[in-house]
């Protein structure tokens, strides 16, 4: 019984409330998924590549991250906020960044992208937010998550959002039946995976859908014939935003949309404390539909 939240900003001018908004959104969801929470925040590009790390404390995060400057003889841009760490990849040197990394296990590549950072923690949503000062982030969009680990261990491992793409990323609430198979089919064309988690599945299948050229779109339409079970998810991307329900839609879902923004909620509680949402057009997405905006 997972929680999902989604807020996708028209109005340039409410770009600088996006975080404390999603915060807000984030911890009324506190009752549909009390053991972790993350969430992901599109904001300003970088010139490079964003990549969110996360480790076992603070103090053994900022010393990897010193051992890896000193060995590469980089000085990177970065922001520390609790267990994670946003630096900035100069260009062509992500993927050095990320075999140093891969050498040295005890910090996790949770995402990477332009403009996109992924934070995410056990504990409670409001309390995970709070750590990670998601009410002082800005940007354009952004998508989160409360879980409630009813077939897997309570772990950070766990917890949503997945990315297996850049600037990609999904937050998934039901549970699909065929990850097994989807996920060794993946694996044969490059994709890898981090957990058993089957949300990191329909991930992978979407980042595998839009590389070999469907538009976000149309991977999530494809996904409706691929993936069997039930799910609803929020997909981000750079310039993106979707929202799709399995055909049998058994998961409860509601969306609100004015001229400054799209919102998504498990709950239309999520959504009451939004600017202007009295006079919002508030739906409940229809069932094996793509519901999807782009910026520009």
């Amino acid at each position: 019984m997972c929680g999902i939240v989604g807020l996708f900003l028209k109005d340039p001018d409410l770009e600088p409330r996006l975080g404390a908004l999603m915060a807000g959104m984030l911890g009324t969801m506190t009752d549909r998924g009390p053991d972790s929470a993350g969430f992901a925040v599109y904001g300003a590009p970088a010139e490079g590549a964003k990549i969110t790390l996360r480790g076992p404390d603070a103090a053994g995060l900022e010393a990897a991250v010193a051992a890896l400057q000193a060995a590469l003889g980089l000085t990177l841009a970065s922001q520390a906020r609790d267990t994670h760490t946003v630096l900035v990849a100069p260009e062509g040197r992500e993927g050095e960044i990320r075999a140093w990394l891969a050498a040295h296990p005890g910090i996790d590549v949770v995402g990477s992208g332009q403009r996109m950072e992924i934070y995410k923690e056990v504990g409670l949503p409001a309390e995970v937010a709070r750590r990670f000062s998601l009410s002082a982030m800005a940007g354009t969009h952004g998508i989160g998550h409360t879980r409630m680990a009813t077939e897997s261990a309570v772990t950070t491992n766990g917890a949503h959002p997945f990315s297996t793409g850049p600037d990609q990323c999904l937050v998934h609430n039901g549970s699909l039946s065929n990850h097994n198979a989807l996920r060794r089919s993946l694996r044969r064309e490059g994709l890898t995976f981090a957990t058993d988690n089957d949300s990191e599945v329909a991930a992978g299948y979407l980042t595998w859908r839009m590389r070999e050229g469907a538009s976000l779109k149309g991977a999530l339409e494809a996904s409706l014939s691929d993936l069997d079970g039930f799910f609803t998810f929020v997909v981000g991307t750079q310039d993106g935003f979707a929202v799709l329900r399995d055909p049998i839609a058994c998961k409860p879902a509601i969306m609100a949309e004015t001229d400054a923004w799209v919102a998504f909620g498990s709950e239309y509680r999520a959504l009451v404390g939004l600017p202007g949402i009295e006079g919002a057009r508030v739906f409940e997405p229809e069932p094996a539909t793509v519901y999807a905006w782009e910026r520009g």
